[in-house]
């Protein structure tokens, strides 16, 4: 296996989004992401005590560009920000594969990790704050971003683009209100 110059934390993260992305959250592994770095099997562990360690990292960091790409996308449409979070949401997790299921992996319940638990929180009050503290609206358009980025993920959207399925998640997310 090759020596990995600069950043392998950084390198191990991003990689693990792209396997995220292709493989999904039941096929992700340590092996799998140092395999796609050519890096030994044991590098990341360097960096990473096991796989939910690696993945809390994962989960901080897409909390965290989830919460971006919400905020950007309700700045560009203040008056529907809510539908416009949604639609974020589909696009974020068609590209990298890491939604709400890996956010709050139930593995993660048990790894002690201040930055996770902080980013989940900014992003959970974001949406709290869409949803004007309204629980079950929260919850129903959860439930239609993410399932709609599950059916783009599954491959059962093939004659449509990502930008007419955003569009059907953020009408849905719209109808809900």
């Amino acid at each position: 296996m090759g020596y990995h110059h600069g950043d392998l934390r950084a390198a191990l993260i991003r990689a693990s989004f792209e396997l995220l992305a292709e493989a999904g959250l039941s096929r992700f592994s340590v092996a799998a992401v140092a395999r796609r770095l050519k890096v030994s099997s044991a590098a990341p562990y360097r960096h990473f005590p096991d796989r939910a360690h690696l993945l809390s990292a994962v989960s901080a960091t897409a909390a965290h560009d989830l919460r971006e790409a919400m905020v950007a996308a309700v700045a560009q449409n203040p008056d529907d920000g809510l539908a416009a979070a949604a639609g974020a949401y589909v696009r974020y997790v068609v590209g990298t594969g890491a939604g709400i299921h890996v956010i709050f992996a139930a593995e993660l319940y048990e790894v002690a990790d201040d930055c996770r638990r902080d980013q989940t929180r900014a992003l959970m009050t974001t949406m709290l704050e869409l949803t004007r503290s309204d629980v079950r609206l929260l919850e129903a358009t959860l439930a239609v971003a993410h399932g709609y980025s599950s059916l783009v993920l599954e491959g059962f959207f093939t004659k449509d683009s990502i930008d007419d399925v955003v569009q059907r998640a953020t009408d849905a997310a719209r109808a809900l209100q």
